[in-house]
């Protein structure tokens, strides 16, 4: 059974900084390419990071210079750094592996 976990979302303020996580079991992790996606309120699920087997990475221009994606073989954990927060990078984070998702963890980031 795959699962992926997220952890590390809550509130910040503007120009802060958070580390989400995701843990995967149940699939080899080294071999796939993985991805952070997010929903804010009244929008459509976006593609924020991706980050393939080899290690090439994309962003989405909105977060390109501030949020950097990365993963650890060794401990079947993707993740995502987000620097220099914004009020518009409020949203649930997701992360996603082939057709599995993981629950999503909120992202505030208000004053």
């Amino acid at each position: 059974q795959v699962q992926l976990v997220e952890s590390g979302g809550g509130l910040v303020q503007p120009g802060g900084s958070l580390r989400l996580s995701c843990v995967a079991s149940g699939i080899i992790f080294s071999i796939y390419s993985m991805a952070w996606y997010r929903q804010a309120p009244g929008k459509q699920r976006e593609l924020v990071a991706a980050i393939t087997s080899v290690g090439s990475t994309n962003y989405t221009d909105s977060v390109k210079g501030r949020f950097t994606i990365s993963r650890d073989t060794a401990k079947n954990t993707l993740y995502l750094q987000m620097d220099s927060l914004k009020p518009e990078d409020t949203a649930v984070y997701y992360c996603q592996c082939r057709k599995f998702w993981g629950q999503g963890i909120q992202v505030t980031v208000s004053s």
